[in-house]
């Protein structure tokens, strides 16, 4: 499969997003890919590994803000890279509105999403 990733690809797995589909956004990824969340005890945040973990990652930031979205998704692809910029909103678990800008850093292969790497404000 060849590595093309397109526009419209990222607006619809920003959708999925939006949806809190994790079907959809897993069926967008590799069998083997990462996601690097925005928040964790480690360096680069709490790291998710192959689509089982991943799915874990994700169902948490579901849980954590039922009410999340990703507004205003603006995207660009270099090659197999490629950024989505956007910005949060969501109330946290302790009633707090959230709202912080925020990009994903994605590297593609075979036509999906290998890394997401998250970064918010």
């Amino acid at each position: 499969m060849p590595n093309i990733v397109s526009i419209a690809f990222l607006d619809d797995f920003a959708e999925a997003w939006n949806r809190h589909d994790t079907d959809a956004i897993l069926a967008m990824m590799t069998e083997d890919c990462v996601f690097e969340a925005s928040r964790g005890p480690d360096v680069k945040g709490t790291v998710y590994t192959g689509q089982g973990e991943v799915r874990r990652g994700v169902e948490e930031v579901f849980a954590t803000f039922p009410d999340a979205r990703w507004n205003g998704p603006r995207h660009f692809i270099a090659g197999d890279r490629g950024i989505s910029e956007w910005v949060f909103t969501a109330t946290g678990p302790d009633g707090a509105r959230v709202e912080v800008q925020g990009c994903d850093v994605f590297t593609f292969r075979d036509g999906k999403i290998a890394v997401k790497n998250s970064y918010r404000k």
